[in-house]
Order: structure tokens, then C-alpha cells, then sequence
């Protein structure tokens, strides 16, 4: 298949408006829309903006490439846009960006579709070529560009493939590319590192991790020959079958920015040496905002919380369902019994999950076991949510105290480490702490957390709910909103008291409901595409994914956030007031016929969404004012 295919005129724009970011995707989206190549402008929006929320897709030298890969696309289609005038695209060296690609692939797309895309990505590494796409006038123009450097870039592949063995008098090093979704980044650092080494005259086999899979794996033989190993990833890589080299790990971005400094620092083994199961260091990573003091704790925390998640969705719905069933058939019906045992079993393992899967995230694999026992030990001792929470990062420390102290182990001896040392040891010291200590502590402040709860007023509950509630509205799944919910599953794992969860769940369904009743009542204050993507927040409010609204809030974020936060905070106060309760994490409308107060649950919700819409809508300027 050739790029031109997927590379469509007749939805080329080639004098873009708009001059910011945002207001660009919708003008391109627009034109998606317009040529019936998604379904549903909102999803897609949403996962453009996602995927620039992991990285800016503005790489440099005038360039961006938003893409994504989601259900709403019906045909993989590349857009091509050129702005004469320059946009603030937030390019990863600050300068404007003159021209666009738009990809749009769908969940299902097959590998020759892939590769096209992985080959438009390798192309414009071309200084020469960028240029004269930066002149071209008609979409014509832009075709035969593509077709000419396509048939360069054959006969370059046919040369590379008569040349392929290395030469072992050269520098020799190996790497790995990847991103999130795995279409562009990974094939333009791919191609950028390849041409560098080339005129470095040093040796280079790339790997790329891209979304049909690994591809040109690396083989043990060339790991082992390797001076280093250059890891260009933003997602994660399994390294450990580069134990014992010395491995540089960067954003993909570096790959394709900084792909000079990379192959230098790898061929001078300027690079501390990997290692999978202990050592001080384990790979070059600067970059600083992932390795912040709390971008790791939250990194942490939220690993436990999102293996923990599917078993107390799965546990506590069916604990609820058996509630229901129990009204009608009684408590000695089997149906009732086999549904709470088999939740109550799921609940069982809820702590443990989480303290087990931070661990995990601080000290790789190492960390799981006496981390899961420690979240165990957290449980007996009715030290509760909290104590699994300290069990975790106090297993996964323990275990990297551990690599310290037996990093200078013979390495006759380095086979025992995993399968004894740090087994035994880990768990041996965590016990202890948790066991003699820090279960004690927390079962104490625990059991006074519950207690102070327990015994709340209404004017405090109230308070609390609508704290809650407005959190889950202040970021939209962010840490605030990933806070409030890990909060009021701690206190529902260890009471069985839904009522926070009422409030947090109110909280969480009022932003999308809200924008999706403005852009209903006040037609004036938005567009068009924003009115379609408005209508399936409805669907997205009622279901609990408060997600829904981002889009919105990204383009218009004080009235939006400001609006939502006023409304959630309402609607969690109020659940509080009503004495309402959810007695599941999760589901939204589909939960609350086993609330209870189920009527006043959901009074509170449309209290809440009529206020925030109302709100928002007054505050909006009509269309034409803006």
C-alpha cells in the first residue's frame, strides 16, 4: 500500500486558520467529520487530546502529528493541513509548526495500514523533503512529493538490506523505540537514530515496539556484542534481557531530537549498567517530571490502585446484587449466598492487590510477594486501606534496601537473589515492620478514622461530601479526582459504608451531564460539533465517566471546571444530607436501584447537573462573541 492511499485530497487543508493548538485539532477534525471518517467527534477528540497530554505531538522542525487509534474511526486516513501563518503548537523546540498530519486509525486496523503509516513517519526525518512540502501549493503537488520519496526511500532499503552485516572494526549498539500509541514516534525515532549512526560510521539495529507488535527483535548475539543500549520509549519496555549493559534510557522524543547525544553516550558506555534484580542504578533517565518525588509516589499508588480496581468493581457489584436478590428470596437462598461469598471473596484479595502491585512498581517483581503479605498482615491486624498502603511502600523500600546492600554479591552468586535473598529477606523484614509496628500504628488510626466518621453530624457529613464531590470534578480522572475515589473505597473496603461512594459518585457523573444539558438548553453558546459531542455525555454522565468532559474543559477550562466543581460539590453534599449510599464503586445509573434512598441519590444528581448547567451555559459567551 503507498502513503498517497491513506493520504487523501480531497480533506487536505492547505491554509489552516486557526493559530492555536486546540482551536487546530477541531478545525482538522472538523474536516474528519465533514468526509464521514469518524464516527463520533467527542471519542476521537478525547483521545487526540489524551495522547497529547503523554507528550506534546509537536516535534520540531515545524511539524506535528496528533494521532490516534480508537473505535471512532471508520477508515484509516491521514490528514494533511499547512498553516502559512504558523501555530503555537507547543513543539518540542518552541518554535511554531507549519505542517500537520492528522492520522485517524481504527481499533482494528490490519499491518499493511500500520506500516504505511510507519513509513510516512520515517519520512519526514527529510530536511529537504519537509521544505518542499512547506512550498507545496495543491494536494497534487503534495501526492508527487510523497510518490517521489517514497521510490528514494525503496532503493535506500534495498541498499541497507545488501549492506546489513556489521562491521566489527565500527562501534556497534542497539535500541528500542516506542510511544503510546506506537504509529508515529516510534518509526521517526527509529529512522532518525539509523541516520545519525550512519554518519556517525557507527553500527545501529533499532527494535520498534509499535501497535502491530516488536519489530527487527533484537537477538541475544547482538544484545551481548552491544557497546549500550538506547531505550527511546514513552511506555513501558521489558528490560530484562538487558541485564548487565549499559543502557540509556530517554523519552521518545530524544530519539528523534537528540539521537546525536544518545549514540555518543552509548558508545562511549556512558551509561550506568542495567541491572534487572538489584544495583543503585538502573538505567540514564532524565526525564525529570516522571522522576519528581511525587510524579513516583503517584506513579506508585496508582499502579496498586489500578490492579486493585477490577476486583472491587467485580466484588462489591455482585455483593450489591446479592442485596437485591436478598429482598425478594432471603438471605438462605443459595443465589444470595453464592453472590456475596463470591464478591466477599473478590474483597478479600482487595488490600493485598494493591499493596502487592505498589510494591511492584517501586522494585519490579522482587517487590510483589512480601508486598501482598504485608497487605495481608494490613487486614488482620484492621489496619485497613492505610496500613496496605504503607505495606506497599514499605515492601517495595525494603526490597530496594535489599539490592544495595547484595549489589556487590559475587556473580557465581547472583542466581540466588531472586529466588532466595530477596524472597526471604523481603518478606522476613517487612513482616516484622508491619507486623510489630506499623500494623499496630495504623490499626489505630485506622479504627479512630472510622470512628470519627461513624460519628460525623449531618453538617459535617455534608461537608466532607461535598469536598469529595468537588474533587472529582477539579481534574476529571486526574490526581484530585483518582484521590477523592481511592478515599472513599478505602473507607467502603473497610466499613461497608457506601455513603462516600454515593458522594463521589455523584461528583463524578456531574461534569459530562452538565455540559451535555448546557449544550442542550443553550444552543447559542456552542457549535455545532460541540452540540454532537455534547449529546454522548449524557451516556458517559450516567455511566460514571466523568472523562467525558474533558474535551470541553480543555478548550474552555475556568467555566467548565469552575461550573462542574460548583455542581459535584453540590450534588456530594447533598447525597449526604438525603443519608443516601451506593453500595458499588462503580456503574453510575446502572448501580442505583441497589442504593439506598436510590430517589434521593439520583435528586441529588440532577440537583447538582441543573446548577452546573445553568451555570455554564449563562457564563459561555454566544458563539458569536467569541
Amino acid at each position: 500500500m503507498k502513503i498517497t492511499d491513506l493520504l487523501r485530497k480531497d480533506i487536505m487543508l492547505l491554509d489552516l486558520q486557526a493559530t492555536e493548538k486546540e482551536a487546530v485539532i477541531d478545525e482538522m477534525i472538523e474536516s474528519l467529520v465533514k468526509h464521514d471518517v469518524i464516527t463520533d467527534v467527542n471519542e476521537f477528540k478525547d483521545a487526540i487530546l489524551k495522547r497529547e497530554a503523554q507528550t506534546s505531538t509537536g516535534l520540531g522542525d515545524g511539524i506535528a502529528m496528533p494521532h490516534a487509534k480508537n473505535k471512532a474511526v471508520k477508515q484509516p486516513t491521514v490528514l494533511f493541513a499547512k498553516s502559512n501563518k504558523g501555530v503555537n503548537y507547543e513543539s518540542l523546540d518552541g518554535q511554531p509548526a507549519y505542517l500537520f498530519f492528522m492520522i485517524a486509525v481504527p481499533e482494528g486496523a490490519n499491518n499493511t495500514h500500520l506500516e504505511t503509516l510507519a513509513a510516512l513517519s520515517r519520512q519526514l526525518i527529510e530536511k529537504e523533503f519537509v521544505n518542499s512540502l512547506k512550498n507545496a501549493q495543491t494536494p497534487e503537488e503534495v501526492h508527487a512529493l510523497f510518490d517521489e520519496e517514497q521510490e528514494e526511500v525503496k532503493q535506500e532499503d534495498r541498499f541497507d538490506e545488501e549492506s546489513k552485516e556489521t562491521n566489527e572494526a565500527k562501534p556497534f549498539v542497539v535500541a528500542i523505540t516506542a510511544c503510546p500509541t506506537g504509529i508515529a514516534h516510534t518509526y521517526m525515532a527509529e529512522d532518525a537514530l539509523k541516520k545519525k549512526a550512519k554518519e556517525m560510521n557507527v553500527d545501529i539495529r533499532v527494535e520498534t515496539q509499535g501497535s502491530d507488535g516488536a519489530k527487527n527483535a533484537l537477538s541475544k548475539d547482538e544484545i551481548e556484542r552491544a557497546n549500550a543500549v538506547i531505550i527511546a520509549a514513552s511506555k513501558k519496555v521489558d528490560l530484562d534481557r538487558f541485564n548487565g549493559k549499559h543502557l540509556i534510557q530517554r523519552p521518545v522524543s530524544d530519539g528523534i531530537n537528540k539521537t546525536e547525544e544518545l549514540i555518543t553516550k552509548a558508545v562511549n558506555k556512558d551509561a550506568p549498567i542495567y541491572q534487572g534484580d538489584g544495583g543503585e542504578k538502573k538505567a540514564d533517565n532524565t526525564d525529570e517530571k516522571s522522576n519528581s518525588a511525587w510524579g513516583r509516589i503517584y506513579k506508585d499508588i496508582m499502579n496498586g490502585i489500578s490492579h486493585m480496581l477490577p476486583f472491587v468493581v467485580g466484588g462489591g457489584i455482585l455483593i450489591a446484587f446479592s442485596f437485591l436478590f436478598e429482598s425478594f428470596v432471603g438471605s438462605e437462598s443459595t443465589i444470595f449466598t453464592f453472590l456475596n461469598e463470591l464478591g466477599g471473596n473478590a474483597f478479600n484479595f482487595l488490600i493485598p492487590i494493591f499493596a502487592g502491585f505498589i510494591a511492584l512498581s517501586i522494585a519490579d517483581r522482587p517487590g510483589l510477594m512480601p508486598g501482598m503479605v504485608g497487605g495481608l498482615i494490613a487486614v488482620n491486624s484492621n489496619a485497613g486501606f492505610l496500613g496496605g498502603l504503607v505495606a506497599g511502600f514499605l515492601a517495595g523500600y525494603v526490597v530496594i534496601w535489599l539490592k544495595k546492600v547484595f549489589r556487590g554479591l559475587p556473580k557465581s552468586l547472583e542466581g540466588l537473589k531472586p529466588i532466595l535473598i530477596y524472597p526471604v529477606l523481603g518478606l522476613l523484614v517487612t513482616g516484622i515492620l508491619m507486623y510489630f509496628i506499623f500494623g499496630p500504628i495504623f490499626a489505630t488510626i485506622n479504627t479512630a478514622m472510622v470512628t470519627f466518621l461513624e460519628n460525623l453530624g449531618t453538617g459535617n457529613a455534608v461537608i466532607l461530601g461535598a469536598i469529595l464531590g468537588g474533587m472529582m470534578a477539579i481534574d476529571m480522572g486526574g490526581p484530585f479526582n483518582k484521590a477523592a475515589y481511592a478515599f472513599s473505597i478505602g473507607i467502603f473496603t473497610d466499613t461497608g459504608d457506601g455513603s462516600l461512594m454515593a458522594a463521589v459518585m455523584a461528583g463524578g457523573m456531574i461534569p459530562p451531564l452538565a455540559i451535555a444539558l448546557a449544550s442542550t438548553l443553550f444552543k447559542n453558546k456552542f457549535t455545532e460539533s460541540e452540540k454532537k459531542s455534547g449529546a454522548t455525555n449524557y451516556v458517559m454522565g450516567l455511566s460514571f465517566i466523568t472523562e467525558g468532559a474533558i474535551p470541553f474543559a480543555a478548550a474552555d477550562p475556568l467555566r467548565v471546571i469552575g461550573s462542574s466543581i460548583l455542581g459535584a460539590a453540590i450534588a456530594g453534599g447533598l447525597t449526604q444530607f438525603f443519608n443516601t449510599a451506593i453500595p458499588a464503586p462503580h456503574g453510575g445509573i446502572f448501580v442505583i436501584p441497589l442504593a439506598e434512598n436510590a430517589i434521593f441519590f439520583l435528586l441529588s444528581v440532577v440537583i447538582g447537573m441543573i446548577i452546573s448547567a445553568f451555570v455554564l451555559g449563562i457564563w459561555r459567551k454566544p458563539i458569536e462573541e467569541k
